[in-house]
Parts: structure tokens; C-alpha cells; sequence
């Protein structure tokens, strides 16, 4: 029976230890009482910003330089992660910090989950928070995607022509976000994408050509909800490139041209069928009232007589005129009006 206890003490000790992270590393030889900072990264605009509103944890380095960071309290699933030290003595009013960078921070960016054990060893010149060991394999893609960007910075500055950055907007844009694609692992291509989209960064320009020309950027909001539903960073994501697209439109030449020239195209219609309407109505009138005004009152009246087919003695009895009076009036209504017979009156004037 104790043998059986003392097994189930052990499982049970396995299962508590396998479920907790560990975050070590080195700041430097000999520098104790450091203070070094865990934070959450929920906004991937703030990749760059010491922000304290995203401190989980804090403590503070040993004799040696040596910090850790453990607990069960982090998310089951991957995020992003900061570890910064500060040498600034007072946080709450100094306002490099207030806007979010400080020349005395040190600090790494990288994927975890709870149950990760991570290492940050100072590299073989001495180097604090620039290389990670961790038995998570996503945790160093923020390190692999920063050695892409420094070669694409040589590159866009080795000859700043706008040939030149061009041609390698063009090739970077694809490199970086298929190399993100392959990764498997949407977070890295938020960083890549933040990077990418940034406004201060010379992309920024290709990246609004760029975005209503692929299908990449809606892939990898499919693959953000797919894979992380319910964090900020998805929601944030894709309700940023909503606007971008929008953006993007308004700036497409094209799409400027089409904003005047359908205004001024639907004035045009709009105009020329009130102008056809205007000329039937004022050909119908000269149909129906021209003709009319060439003849005389004596005239029109017969006009009158014959429409309600009346014989030349009716007519003239009505109009107290004799017969041949008549005749020649309805012959002079003939000439005036280009017609020849009575029924092509009627047919003129019904």
C-alpha cells in the first residue's frame, strides 16, 4: 500500500512539474538584483514598446546574473512573449517609458506556452538576450525572422534608387511572407507582417500595392482564426486589414480616376435624358399646336368642323358662309398644312 501511494505521489508530482514553464537565462556575470520583467505581447504594434501595462511577472537576477521566471499560470496554447531588463531607476515617471522605448532596456521577443522550458544564455561575447534554447521550436522564429530583415535592410540600402527599392519590395515581400507561411505558425507571420505593414518603414508604401494584389493577406487571417480564435491579436488583425484595403483603394490611381469620372458620367445621363424628354415633349406640342398657328381663326374653325365630320354645306351653315367660302378656306388649310385629303387632318389632329 505505501509502494502504491508513493507511485501516485510520484505521477502526480510529474504531471504538476510537466505542466509549469521555466524561463532562465543570464544578464551578465556578477550582476545581482537586476530586475527583470515577463510580459504579454496583445498587440502586435507594440513589438517594439516596453510597455508596463503588459508585466505579468518580475524578479530579480542572483549573484551571478542569473534570472527565473516558472509557474503554471501562462496560456495552454502559444504567445507572444517579452523578457526585458531594466537599469532605469524609476518606471513610473520616466518618459522614455511613458512612450513606450528606453535606451537602457534590454529585451527579447519570443513564442511560448505553459508548458515550455526556455533558455537565455548570454552568447560567447557576452551578449544578453540574443539566443534562446527552448523545447519549443516555435520560440526562436522571431530571432530567424530578424536575421531575414537585416538582410533586407543591406539590400534596400546598398542602393537607394526607386528601382532599386522597387525590385526588392518586390522580392522581399514574397520571400518573407512565404518563408512566414512555411513556418506553420501564424504569430511568426504577425511579426513578419507587423514589420512589413509598419507606416515609419519604407514598405509601408508597397505593402497598400500590395495588399489588394494577393490573396496572402486574407490567408493569414484565415489561418489566425483558424488557429487562435479568440485572441486580441486575430481581432486586431483582421479589422486592420479591413481598413488598409480601404486605404489602399482610395490610393490605387485608377480607383481615383473611377471616383470622378462615374459622378460626372451619372450627371451626363442624368442630363441628356432630361433633355430627351424636354425635346419629345416640345416636338409633340409643335406636332400638335405649330400647324395650328399658321392658319387663321376663320381657318382653325373649319379645322374644328372637319374633325367632327361635318359636310362643306354643314360647315358653312354653322358658320353663316356659303358653300364655295367654305371650299376655299378648307383648300388654303390644305396648303398651310402639307396635306391633301380630311382624314389626313384627322389623322393629324386625333
Amino acid at each position: 500500500m505505501p509502494k502504491k501511494l508513493f507511485l501516485i505521489y510520484l505521477l502526480f508530482s510529474f504531471s504538476y512539474c510537466a505542466a509549469q514553464y521555466s524561463f532562465k537565462g543570464q544578464i551578465a556575470e556578477q550582476q545581482f538584483g537586476k530586475t527583470v520583467y515577463l510580459s504579454i505581447i496583445e498587440d502586435y504594434r507594440k513589438f517594439d514598446k516596453i510597455s508596463m501595462e503588459q508585466i505579468l511577472k518580475k524578479t530579480t537576477t542572483d549573484s551571478l546574473g542569473y534570472f527565473n521566471f516558472s509557474g503554471d499560470n501562462l496560456m495552454d496554447q502559444n504567445r507572444i512573449y517579452r523578457i526585458h531588463v531594466d537599469e532605469c531607476f524609476d518606471l513610473g515617471t520616466n518618459s522614455d517609458h511613458f512612450f513606450g522605448s528606453c535606451e537602457y532596456s534590454k529585451s527579447i521577443l519570443f513564442i511560448a506556452k505553459n508548458t515550455d522550458t526556455i533558455m537565455f544564455p548570454t552568447s560567447f561575447d557576452n551578449e544578453t538576450l540574443c539566443e534562446i534554447s527552448s523545447t519549443n521550436s516555435s520560440s526562436s522564429m522571431f530571432l530567424d525572422i530578424d536575421v531575414l530583415k537585416e538582410q533586407m535592410a543591406y539590400e534596400f540600402n546598398e542602393f537607394r534608387s526607386n528601382a532599386s527599392k522597387k525590385l526588392n519590395s518586390k522580392k522581399w515581400f514574397s520571400s518573407l511572407q512565404n518563408y512566414g507561411a512555411n513556418l506553420n505558425e501564424p504569430l511568426a507571420e504577425l511579426y513578419i507582417y507587423s514589420f512589413l505593414s509598419d507606416r515609419k518603414n519604407d514598405t509601408y508604401s508597397y505593402y497598400l500595392d500590395d495588399i489588394n494584389n494577393t490573396d496572402y493577406y486574407t490567408s493569414l487571417g484565415n489561418r489566425l482564426r483558424s488557429k487562435y480564435p479568440e485572441i486580441n491579436l486575430t481581432t486586431l488583425y483582421n479589422n486592420e486589414i479591413a481598413i488598409d484595403q480601404q486605404i489602399a483603394d482610395r490610393k490605387d490611381p485608377s480607383a481615383k480616376l473611377w471616383q470622378w469620372v462615374l459622378p460626372f458620367l451619372l450627371v451626363i445621363s442624368i442630363g441628356f435624358n432630361i433633355f430627351l424628354i424636354l425635346k419629345s415633349k416640345k416636338d409633340k406640342t409643335k406636332l400638335q399646336i405649330s400647324p395650328l398657328t399658321k392658319l387663321t381663326e376663320q381657318e382653325q374653325n373649319i379645322v374644328s368642323q372637319i374633325l367632327t365630320s361635318k359636310t362643306n354645306k354643314e360647315i358653312a351653315n354653322d358658320m353663316f358662309i356659303s358653300v364655295s367660302t367654305v371650299k376655299t378656306h378648307i383648300n388654303n388649310v390644305y396648303k398651310k398644312l402639307g396635306v391633301s385629303t380630311r382624314d389626313e387632318i384627322k389623322q393629324r389632329f386625333q
